[in-house]
């Protein structure tokens, strides 16, 4: 039995503060009685609101995940003005594991595949009861850089896929290093992302943003070329580039789901024991299996096949017409190289890595009491 069960809110002394998300500030702190160091998740509640849904969730979950690799809910504290979880300590996220483990943040290949195969396991930061209807959401959901563009865009109807966006950018962030979009609110994460992967056509536009209308033109955005992951993050490779692609869609339905995202190429050499479901077999050949700048020589391969199936002067012109075609993609290639560029080179100069947390005790260590 836990020893946790039966405590109360002065049983514990609150030390130094660990982070602070969206809904709540996550404190380190420690058992009076038994000497056992724990993580306190502390919600302050609104006075007309009272205690948010999202805390109701997390606990009803929370109480019924029981596993080794699921971090465990210990305890409730319910006052007047704040909730209070006591969770297992660990001693690490992954944000301090990157900047303390990989090269300027960027982790290396096969710990990346062994992260990202337990991130796709399950992350319940919105996780639900499915037998609980629920027919509108908050669109103040998930850390900004990490916000699918349904969200931002204000869509209340969304679903697991959000996650699934979330998932790609940290898959980005662990092979990089650095964060894939940092915007300063909800309109520059937008613009961060349309840089990269594109601005959706009006279709898409208006089927994602619940602002648009069919009456009328839905708002509009600057055009920006697709950029190729393998131009903005060099050290994936085209497995990983792949995954990227799939997992973030600017259309929430064409995003891979986590289940199919487990069973792409990417995960097919994954036969560590760490994943604790061990695959077999060799990684399947690379579905693009040529660099991003040989495409542009693929026309003028065909030209000589061309040359002996017609007559000197179709042949010529089917000539000419590669040539063009080659130069003129030779140009898109180099237009859309500079702006990936000019997008590393903004994405290394803008980011700041946060500095380590201070390790030691608070040197004014409170007794974690709860008065209103």
């Amino acid at each position: 039995m836990s020893p946790f069960g039966s405590t109360g809110p002065s049983n514990y002394l609150q030390l130094e503060k660990l982070g602070e998300g969206t809904y709540a500030t996550v404190y380190k702190g420690k058992m009076k009685t038994t000497g056992e160091i724990v993580a306190l998740k502390e919600i302050h509640l609104d006075a007309e609101e009272g205690t948010p849904s999202t805390a109701i969730r997390e606990i009803s979950l929370m109480k019924e995940l029981k596993h080794i690799n699921i971090v465990r809910l210990h305890d409730v504290i319910h006052t007047e003005t704040k909730l209070v979880l006591i969770f297992e300590y660990c001693e690490q996220d992954l944000k301090k594991y990157m900047d303390h483990h990989g090269e300027r943040g960027a982790l290396d290949p096969a710990t990346v595949r062994s992260f990202m195969y337990q991130l796709l396991k399950g992350d319940f930061g919105l996780a639900r009861a499915f037998g609980v209807p629920v027919n509108t959401f908050s669109n103040e959901v998930v850390t900004l850089w990490y916000r699918a563009p349904d969200v931002l865009l204000g869509s209340r109807n969304y679903n697991t896929s959000i996650d699934v966006w979330s998932c790609g950018c940290i898959f980005a962030e662990m092979i990089s290093g650095v964060p894939l979009f940092r915007g300063r609110d909800n309109t520059d994460q937008l613009m961060h992302i349309m840089r990269i992967i594109g601005t959706p056509d009006e279709r898409i536009l208006r089927k994602v943003s619940p602002e648009s209308s069919s009456d009328g033109p839905p708002k509009q955005y600057p055009i920006y070329p697709k950029i190729p992951f393998a131009q903005i993050i060099t050290k994936a490779s085209a497995q990983a580039c792949d995954l990227l692609e799939r997992l973030l869609q600017f259309d929430p339905s064409k995003r891979i789901t986590a289940a199919e995202a487990l069973n792409h190429p990417y995960f097919t050499a994954a036969t560590s024991n760490v994943y604790g479901n061990p695959t077999s077999g060799t990684m399947a050949p690379p579905i693009y299996n040529y660099p991003y700048q040989g495409q542009v020589q693929q026309p003028a391969q065909f030209i000589q096949p061309m040359q002996t199936m017609y007559s000197s002067h179709a042949a010529a012109q089917a000539q000419a017409q590669a040539q063009a075609q080659a130069q003129a993609q030779a140009q898109a290639q180099a237009r859309a190289h500079a702006h990936a560029q000019a997008q590393r080179q903004m994405m290394q100069a803008t980011y700041v890595p946060t500095q380590a947390p201070y390790e030691g005790v608070g040197q004014f260590a409170q007794a974690y009491g709860h008065s209103s």
